[in-house]
């Protein structure tokens, strides 16, 4: 089974030279490992905390989109989407919200400092604290536990959160589980190799500081322009430099080799000058980035293209998040009343319905197929050697709690459904992933039809 890896990226900026070389470099060369199920997401409901300018989250929203399908990232390998398009994450929200403690909140690093801010300034303990600010940790949670990611990779301000999203999963899981754990708890991934990229002052790059380098922001022109304002000593042409000081050579090695990083260190021991180790170093960078620019370019032109890609996005990832969704609406009581469901029941033995269709081989070989409403078969079993084990996978499956997930065969434009793991269902070839992706949600709609006949 893959590890599910998750990624949030706040919608409220630009991104810079310190977002690429820290996150997005090291994110796109993770997802393209065979073992990893990647979901990375623009967390606009996240920006709303921080941001009330609408023209500033729209506009944010679209460069960061941009910069990461122009860094390398396939949304064919990933799950690429918004947080607003997701429903489920808001709903789910909700839920772990009733079981959340206020004082698992009150105890957040985020809402504590800004208690403290307020305090030493003489105003009320609480002012300009909303709601979003307070409980945020809980949206978080959700976004995590909607896809039962296995790890998130986060700084070190960052792992408390994760440790929140585990203690409101385990307390969901203890009320409502019943012996069942409809969530993983997920692991904090520390990302201690990442690099972090000193600003224009020797501080760490931040827009907080003021001190960012742009990545595509103003071309080739302006990243020059930037990197000549970086600081640097008095020293003039021919005196040796302290390179091992160097900013230059810290933003050098992000991107150069160690033999060639190596040059640059020697070069400027023996006296380069400040200019010409400012021009070498754009022209390091430029190198790297003039490809991904022209790319970047391209899309923001185009923004109907990339409202497709995330649009296709938000589709893989509902077909994993609705299923799941439903399965907590019943465990928290949520259902269908009796009376109704009786008469849709009723209604649905008239009809023709989604529904599980045993059979046996000629071979004595027991399968399932899994039908829509209108008859198309959406998936087949594997083979099983007596009937009894068919038909506890359809139960399992049929199960409003059932720890199902999908895997996409890219190559072979297909999927299969496993539970626990496990295969339980394939589908057939498609001619395209688009195809494909819409049969899943075709069975992701029949299953829930299915379990709630089951309901009532």
């Amino acid at each position: 089974m893959k590890t599910r890896v998750l990624t949030g990226i706040t919608t409220t900026g630009t991104p810079h030279l310190g977002n690429y070389v820290g996150a997005i470099r090291p994110a796109v060369a993770a997802s393209r490992r065979d073992d990893v199920e990647s979901y990375y997401f623009l967390a606009d409901y996240h920006a709303l905390i921080k941001c009330d300018d609408p023209a500033r989250i729209a506009r944010s929203r679209l460069e960061i989109a941009a910069t990461w399908l122009a860094c390398g990232l396939d949304p064919e390998r990933v799950y690429f989407y918004r947080q607003s398009d997701i429903p489920e994450i808001p709903e789910l929200t909700w839920l772990l919200t009733c079981v959340t403690g206020k004082g698992l909140m009150n105890r957040a690093h985020a809402y504590k400092a800004s208690v403290d801010q307020n305090v030493a300034a003489g105003e009320d303990p609480d002012a300009g604290v909303t709601m979003g600010l307070y409980s945020y940790p809980i949206l978080m949670a959700a976004d995590i536990l909607i896809f039962n990611a296995h790890q998130v990779p986060v700084g070190r301000d960052q792992i408390q959160h994760i440790e929140m999203a585990r203690d409101i999963g385990a307390r969901f899981n203890h009320l409502f589980g019943a012996g069942r754990e409809y969530f993983v708890l997920p692991e904090v991934v520390i990302e201690e190799s990442v690099a972090t990229l000193p600003g224009l002052d020797g501080r760490k790059m931040s827009k907080s500081y003021d001190n960012t380098i742009p990545l595509f922001d103003g071309g080739a022109k302006r990243l020059k322009e930037t990197i000549a304002r970086i600081v640097t000593d008095s020293r003039l042409p021919g005196e040796p430099k302290d390179a091992d000081a160097s900013h230059l050579l810290t933003l050098y090695r992000a991107f150069a080799d160690a033999a060639d990083a190596e040059t640059f260190r020697a070069d400027l021991v023996a006296g380069l000058g400040w200019g010409d180790a400012k021009q070498r170093l754009f022209e390091r960078i430029e190198r790297d980035v003039a490809p991904m620019r022209a790319r970047y370019e391209e899309l923001i032109a185009r923004p109907d293209d990339i409202e497709d890609v995330l649009q296709q996005g938000a589709k893989k990832a509902r077909a994993i998040a609705t299923p799941l969704l439903a399965g907590l609406r019943e465990a928290v009581g949520l259902r269908r009343l009796g009376g109704a469901a009786k008469a849709k029941a009723g209604a649905a033995k008239s009809a023709k319905a989604a529904r599980f269709v045993s059979f046996r081989e000629k071979t004595g070989s027991f399968h399932f197929r899994l039908v829509a409403a209108d008859g198309e078969q959406l998936l087949l079993s594997p083979a099983f050697a007596n009937p009894k084990d068919a038909g506890a996978t359809i139960s399992r499956l049929a199960a409003p709690d059932a720890d199902v997930s999908v895997e996409r065969d890219d190559d072979a434009k297909r999927f299969r459904l496993a539970l626990d793991g496990e295969t339980a269902a394939v589908s057939d070839a498609f001619d395209t992933l688009d195809a494909r992706d819409a049969a899943l949600d075709k069975v992701a709609e029949a299953l829930r039809q299915i379990r709630a006949s089951e309901e009532g």
